[in-house]
């Protein structure tokens, strides 16, 4: 009996040391993937902001040529300082979404089914 119990410890740890070692392997995958993701966001934020700025400078000079020839209303001010309804991110969001999507699709999906049957194959052959 003490024997099974020996047996049955070193089988348990060998369990628990294999799966941190398939935790650590998939958390460095979700780093990645998270590191990327906060990389591309930071990409599409410059340039947002830089589309932005240049935008504004171009209404800004409009704006200083429509008061020099005294054409300036507070509609025509109103409609050039007023942002638009369309928008940059429900665009990327959706794309990011579908690659998201695709990319768990292709990583994940045939791995996992893989790691059940390696487990059952190693209880069988330790029995």
């Amino acid at each position: 009996m003490n024997k099974d119990l020996k047996n049955k410890e070193k089988e348990l740890e060998q369990t628990l040391a294999r799966q941190l070692e398939l935790f650590k392997a998939e958390s460095g995958d979700w780093i990645k993937i998270g590191g990327i993701v906060i990389a591309g966001g930071l990409i599409a934020l410059a340039i947002v902001q830089t589309r932005k700025k240049r935008k504004d400078r171009k209404t800004d000079e409009a704006i200083e040529v429509l008061e020099r020839e005294g054409l300036l209303t507070k509609e025509i001010e109103k409609r050039l300082t007023e942002s638009s309804k369309s928008s940059f991110w429900p665009s990327i969001g959706q794309r990011l979404f579908v690659l998201g999507l695709a990319f768990a699709k292709e990583k994940f999906l045939p791995n996992l089914f893989a790691p059940q049957s390696e487990d059952v194959n190693t209880e069988e052959k330790s029995q």
